[in-house]
């Protein structure tokens, strides 16, 4: 494991994520306990949080995106690697460049992230989705730059060896949570709140029943002594999932995932802290 004092920083995430946290650290609020032992957070995505706290805690990460989870491990063990083969895709981007490279899939690990990083930068509003037969299908952008001025894939590297990795359900990860663990817990959201247009997609991937699920799963680590901060959609289905579990925060934000800006608005969204208080 990296010495903490060596890596002890905050960092921007190389990953754009449709319903990322970069917006939520910018208000304020305080998403985690002032103490805690190890960071859990069971749904990584571009893992903003993550990238934002102190790192001087063990850790867990995990996605059910197999993808993403191999995106983040080759850029832990070969980043020099990854930064190169992106590189070459800065080169050659291109709209039917774009297309080509999303239409195949490499067997090479490095070469897996290289292409999801680049395909995320170049994506319609790094949105990731795939179709009934498991592709990536997410149309091309306006975005053209792929290698970034923030980009320290050496610092990220290093962060990343400081725990564990894992490909897995969020409920596994959740178990994994023990007395004095603090879990940051951003799910899908599945229910329909002021304009989210994505409700369709994800309640594909994320049911109401995976919502209860994970409820449930929640209650249990709080039962074990962990401290948890659940973002959710600022709904009554959600309200009443949670109301005697724990404190409720509603918060407004800017919408940016519609089409066009027309269609942009103001949306909300719940902060629930369960087993701490500010």
């Amino acid at each position: 494991m990296q010495l903490a004092e060596e890596i002890n920083c905050n960092i921007d995430p190389f990953l754009k994520w449709a319903g990322g946290k970069r917006w939520l650290l910018k208000r304020g609020v305080q998403i985690a306990p002032d103490n805690y032992l190890s960071y859990i957070e069971p749904f990584l995505g571009s893992g903003a949080v993550f990238f934002s706290m102190p790192q001087d805690h063990d850790f867990i990460l995990a996605d059910v995106n197999s993808e993403l989870i191999d995106c983040y491990r080759a850029v832990c063990s070969n980043w020099r690697k990854v930064q190169e083969l992106l590189k070459e895709h800065d080169d050659k981007h291109s709209k039917d460049y774009y297309y080509y490279v999303r239409s195949r899939m490499p067997e090479i690990k490095e070469e897996i992230a290289a292409r999801f990083i680049y395909l995320n930068r170049t994506c319609w509003n790094g949105l990731y989705r795939v179709n009934l037969a498991g592709k990536f299908n997410v149309p091309i952008g306006t975005k053209t730059q792929v290698v970034l001025d923030t980009d320290d894939f050496e610092k990220t590297s290093k962060i990343l060896k400081g725990g564990k990795i894992f490909c897995q359900d969020f409920e596994k990860t959740i178990n994994k949570a023990e007395s004095g663990d603090f879990l940051f817990v951003d799910p899908p959201y599945t229910v329909k709140h002021n304009l989210n247009g994505f409700i369709k997609y994800n309640e594909k991937i994320f049911t109401w029943d995976d919502q209860v699920r994970l409820r449930d799963a929640l209650v249990r680590a709080v039962s074990r002594g962990a401290q948890v901060t659940v973002t959710n959609a600022n709904h009554e289905c959600i309200h009443d999932l949670y109301s005697d579990k724990g404190f409720l925060i509603s918060i407004d934000r800017s919408s940016v995932i519609a089409g066009s800006s027309r269609h942009r608005g103001k949306t909300s969204e719940v902060i629930i802290r369960m087993g701490w208080k500010a």
